[in-house]
């Protein structure tokens, strides 16, 4: 890709041939990669292809090209990222939340009763929690985190987001949790094998291991999350917890076995066990 002469409709056409390989979504990850070095909306690139790009331009979509070749996402090149309207500041200290996990949102939704007080451990990004009080302002809610960097980030977007009534606390999935009852204690843990091949790979190599990673089967953090659902829930309380597309059996058969009633997965929009429920008797 040479600087001389290359407008955005040829920048953003060579980049999307060089992403094709490593992205299913290579045109708009081209796209958003040079409106941020723009400055600009996409509605911009779409409406002046032919304008020429300034050579520091170039050379800054290059890097963040070649970055995004080797499968850093782009939500750490933007250093941002949407989640239910919300414009989430993110940075490889935290996953980058996905759009299956906003389906747990609508099940945390569908269940809090008004007022009622939610626990979500391990936030991350605090998408979960936020997300929820931006739409639930009269909910009570207390999210946890053992990472100090991603507790960090959580802080920053709650304060820019001005979503302060939601309490962060530095806490393991069973250490450090408040105490409840909680009408609601909903998570998207660590579920990734140890030995999976997957979390090498990709994308998933550029971020946090031990937000990916539980265990041999995957399901050491759910399980040590049980104990507190079963001393920290309310009576018909839920617990909530996303999960692998392949473990929906296996979390259900926990979930059970903890004393919990009514337990179901929901599946996502690819028809893949997403979500597992389970209610405190």
């Amino acid at each position: 890709m040479s600087a001389a002469g290359l407008s955005i409709g040829r920048a953003l056409q060579e980049g999307t041939e060089r992403l094709r390989e490593v992205s299913g979504s290579a045109r708009l990850d081209a796209e958003l990669l040079l409106a941020e070095i723009l400055g600009v909306g996409r509605s911009h690139l779409f409406a002046f292809p032919e304008h020429p790009l300034p050579a520091e331009a170039v050379a800054a979509y290059q890097s963040l090209l070649a970055r995004r070749a080797r499968g850093e996402p782009v939500a750490y090149l933007l250093q941002r990222c949407e989640f239910r309207d919300l414009d989430l500041t993110v940075s490889p200290a935290v996953l980058v939340p996905r759009p299956e996990t906003e389906h747990l949102v609508e099940q945390i939704l569908a269940r809090l009763p008004a007022g009622g007080r939610l626990l979500e451990p391990g936030t991350g990004s605090g998408a979960i929690a936020l997300a929820v009080a931006s739409e639930r302002p009269d909910a009570r809610i207390i999210a946890t985190e053992r990472s100090a960097a991603a507790l960090r980030v959580a802080q920053a977007n709650r304060q820019r987001l001005q979503l302060t009534s939601v309490e962060l606390v530095a806490g393991d999935w069973n250490d450090g949790v408040p105490a409840g009852p909680f009408d609601v204690i909903a998570s998207n843990p660590p579920y990734v094998e140890t030995d999976a091949a997957e979390w090498a790979d990709g994308a998933l190599a550029h971020e946090p291991r031990e937000a990916l990673v539980a265990g041999p089967d995957g399901l050491a953090a759910i399980r040590s999350l049980l104990p507190v659902a079963s001393a920290e829930l309310a009576r018909g309380g839920w617990l909530m917890l996303e999960h692998g597309a392949r473990q929906g059996e296996a979390v259900r058969g926990l979930l059970a076995a903890a004393g919990l009633e009514a337990v179901y997965t929901e599946r996502d929009l690819a028809n893949l066990e997403r979500i597992t429920l389970g209610r405190q008797p």
